[in-house]
């Protein structure tokens, strides 16, 4: 019988996925925002495609806000996106 891969919503495109194919966003519980590529890290996570207008998206429309239940400032927000658009972070 073969694993069941989990299927996760993006909060920017708002289309399900497989759980690998997605980038984590997590909010720590010190209230750090970052990247959790390996999907690991402790605290409250979201969902987004590895392409940076999903990452505009969620933004824009704060669902990246209400998803992780605190702002997000926008120095945060490029942050990330520089990380999505050079492939850099680890989590």
């Amino acid at each position: 019988m073969p694993k069941k891969i989990p299927v996760r919503q993006c909060v920017g495109c708002r289309e399900h996925r497989e759980k690998p194919q997605l980038i984590r966003v997590v909010r720590s519980p010190e209230g750090v925002i970052s990247l959790d590529r390996r999907g690991r890290l402790p605290g409250r996570g979201a969902y987004l495609c590895p392409d940076p207008t999903c990452l505009k998206k969620a933004v824009k429309s704060k669902a990246l806000e209400r998803a992780l239940e605190a702002p997000i400032p926008p120095e945060v927000a490029q942050a990330i996106a520089l990380e999505l658009e050079g492939g850099v972070g680890d989590g």
